[in-house]
């Protein structure tokens, strides 16, 4: 590790001590066996502070401002200015009414105003990418940049929604998303991958964000909803489909709200809910199916990461269904800026995942993992891992930043089946998975119990796989079994 890098690493650890000591964290106690607090009070602690915006009883319908259904006239300039409308008469709701509307560019949200998609309607965003421009302040992947404006955007407004029964579709398969098949002039792999190197080298040299401008030219995917920098945000009831990239990705938000949505998008990077670097946030009652991980809680990518300094905090999961591909309620892999005091109960996780509650990162990140409360899951069919702590995921560049995972308590799971193994701890050498209990763990079938590599206070309390009760401190797996992965 360079000096200059070491600095950073210690500023990052300083500065989120003073967060700590100064109560602007509510932290809940560590998960020491003699702590007397239960942590599950601070659940109830972030719950407290998390208010969903009110919005006056005034509606501004789209169609009074020009707006055709039918889904090939556009609508947005209608869209425009029936927000336009309700910021000049103090706030209220801009309305889609039952109907398809085909919007020809983001919407960009506006304090006091709730975009509200009545049953019925259906949003349809275009496919030209000169549409979505000009670039805006956005981040990508943990990297900050200004890139094509996310199909719904906001920065640093107050108070604003999304809900209603009606469907936001991304058109992502007829349009951006394409971009990930578009090959380089020399054929040597996509001109995606091409910008997506282009800007995880920019954030590790610390390049100056106003100087990382992508959109026009490039072809990195805009997200799909996407508030940046906002305080008292709802997303609820709607459905979600068909995005080109993330689905719903609150970046730097206080006091957000995701209740009661269908996310229902299964291409590639399709990620349902990925709250990054946000603080108090609650998701509850939604239902993913989803080409990636259905919810993935972040906080920067390396060097990037580090130098914002803004963890992911209270956050609070419950009664949530994941089904789809790859992972059911996932930590990271960008996650350098730390997450902490996350509280994930009665949820489910559907056949097909590949692993059912996973915290992943790699030697690249740096960044800490703490506080991190599990109980009442339910899993069916899994390809990888009932629980999985991962500190070797790919992506590595080859530095040494290892992430510290600690402070975890995953209580009351049950599995059907796992292909592979029913617990799964990866640590690195001198950075082990910490200070760690599962506690009445069930997995009913697995190839293998357990992957065990470099841990330290891990506790085992009645955890049972294939019908036999695993030892309290568990093994490590034998070198020669080391040899190979997960993945192999």
């Amino acid at each position: 590790m360079s000096y200059i890098n070491t600095i950073r690493c210690l500023l990052v650890t300083l500065a989120a001590a003073c967060i700590t000591a100064s109560g602007l964290s509510a932290a809940p106690n560590a998960l020491a066996p003699g702590a007397q607090r239960d942590p599950w009070l601070g659940r109830d602690e972030i719950l407290a502070r998390i208010k969903a915006p009110e919005f006056p009883k005034r509606d501004f319908v789209i169609t009074d401002h020009g707006a055709l259904a039918g889904g090939e006239t556009d609508a947005r300039p209608a869209i425009v200015a029936a927000f336009e409308a309700c910021v000049k008469a103090g706030g209220g709701r801009v309305v889609i009414p039952s109907g398809v509307f085909l919007c020809n560019g983001p919407i960009h949200l506006r304090s006091g105003v709730n975009l509200h998609v009545s049953g019925g309607a259906t949003l349809l965003f275009g496919t030209n990418p000169k549409d979505y421009m000009p670039v805006v302040l956005t981040r990508w992947e943990g990297t900050m940049l200004y890139n094509y404006s996310p199909l719904i955007y906001a920065y640093k407004q107050t108070n604003i929604a999304i809900t209603g029964k009606g469907t936001i579709n991304g058109n992502g398969k007829e349009g951006m998303y394409n971009f990930v098949k578009l090959r380089r002039p020399d054929g040597k792999g996509s001109m995606h991958e091409r910008d997506r190197q282009a800007l995880w080298r920019m954030g590790a040299a610390q390049t100056p964000v106003t100087e990382r401008v992508f959109g026009d030219g490039h072809y990195l995917r805009p997200g799909g909803i996407e508030p940046v920098e906002c305080e008292g945000v709802l997303i609820e009831g709607v459905t979600v489909t068909n995005m080109p990239f993330w689905c719903v990705h609150p970046v730097y938000c206080t006091n957000l709200t995701v209740r009661g949505i269908r996310i229902e998008s299964t291409t590639g990077n399709n990620d349902g809910v990925d709250p990054d670097s946000c603080r108090d946030v609650l998701i509850e009652d939604c239902y993913f199916k989803t080409g990636d991980d259905s919810i993935a809680i972040k906080s920067g990518r390396d060097q990037d990461g580090w130098r914002v300094a803004r963890p992911c905090e209270n956050i609070v999961i419950r009664r949530c269904i994941a089904a789809g591909k790859l992972y059911g309620f996932a930590i990271g892999s960008e996650m350098s800026g730390g997450v902490r005091n996350v509280f994930i109960e009665d949820c489910k996780v559907l056949d097909g995942k590949r692993a059912a509650i996973y915290t992943k990162s790699n030697p690249d990140r740096g960044g800490t993992v703490e506080n991190v409360y599990v109980r009442r899951i339910e899993v069916g069919h899994v390809n990888e891992a009932a629980v999985r702590f991962e500190t070797n995921y790919h992506g590595w560049r080859g530095e040494n930043h290892p992430p510290q995972f600690r402070n975890f308590v995953v209580e009351d799971v049950t599995c059907t089946k796992s292909n592979n193994y029913g617990v799964y701890f990866d640590g690195q050498p001198g950075t082990p998975v910490r200070d760690v209990v599962l506690r009445r763990i069930t997995v009913g079938e697995a190839k293998k119990p357990l992957w065990i590599h470099h841990i330290d206070n891990v506790r085992f309390e009645d955890v049972r796989i294939n019908g036999e009760l695993m030892p309290a401190s568990p093994p490590l797996t034998p070198a020669d079994e080391r040899k190979l992965s997960i993945r192999d």
